[in-house]
């Protein structure tokens, strides 16, 4: 299995538009963080982890011309922005049309069906992105191409629930502040687990550095990585070196093998 972060920033990406701190004016190409995203390929399939407003530009830095599903984490816009993107691999092999898998909780099904309406009307537009929408339950794994797809349910919020997904002995968590009682379970015995960290003070919405670490000491995964990084996190080469061992930042393009 092949895991590569497409996007390890935070919902405004950094740099942050305006800002002039040491993080955002870094000229450390770690430093430059997309929208949170992932890519998994396993099983001969390949498989996008959240889709937001960077979707087209961390495509074209893969080079990939195929994807066979996409899976959401929650509705927000720094994860499903970039779904109308999706057109280019229905068309890419044009007049074959092929279709994106998009899988979700009901919950944000119904959000991506509501923000992108003109996909899913009767007589739609030639050139619609081509979505076929899956409602997922958080209590029950579900498989793609006869891998087991395992959902980590949790809170990004009082106000909003997140799905986590767990992919063999790879689990991926992002915009949690917390799990739902028994979740942890579910990523026992994980090789590589990937959790946010937005920054190293509390958020009201995210993990904090501190709270990630309290997750990853409790699953005991081999190696672990943060994303989701906010430019308070300080910058990549500072901060790695205050990690624990066998913890890491994220940053963008990093690719990670996983044996199985």
């Amino acid at each position: 299995m092949r895991l590569t972060l497409l996007g390890t920033g935070t919902s405004q990406g950094v740099p942050v538009i305006g800002c002039r701190c040491e993080v955002c004016q870094s000229a450390d190409w770690h430093d430059k963080r997309l929208r949170t995203s992932a890519m998994v390929e396993c099983d001969d399939m390949r498989i996008v982890i959240d889709a937001g407003p960077d979707f087209r530009q961390q495509m074209l830095r893969t080079g990939v011309r195929q994807i066979d599903a996409i899976l959401l984490t929650h509705e927000h816009k720094d994860h499903t922005g970039g779904l109308d993107d999706v057109r280019a691999f229905n068309f890419v092999d044009y007049p074959i049309v092929r279709p994106i898998d998009i899988y979700a909780t009901e919950h944000t099904t119904a959000c991506v069906r509501r923000d992108f309406g003109y996909a899913f009307v009767e007589n739609k537009y030639i050139g619609a992105p081509e979505m076929r929408l899956h409602a997922i339950a958080t209590d029950q794994p579900f498989t793609l191409n006869g891998r087991e797809i395992i959902p980590i349910n949790g809170r990004h919020s009082e106000r909003f629930n997140v799905t986590g997904y767990r992919i063999g002995k790879m689990a991926y968590l992002t915009d949690f502040k917390e799990l739902m009682d028994g979740e942890v379970e579910k990523l026992k015995g994980v090789d590589t687990l990937v959790v946010n960290a937005l920054r190293f003070m509390p958020h009201h919405s995210h993990f904090s550095v501190d709270e990630a670490l309290a997750l990853i000491d409790e699953v005991k995964p081999r190696v672990a990585y943060l994303t989701h990084l906010s430019h308070d996190i300080g910058l990549h080469a500072e901060t790695s070196k205050q990690l624990p061992e066998g913890v890491f930042l994220g940053y963008d393009t990093l690719t990670i093998d996983i044996e199985e």
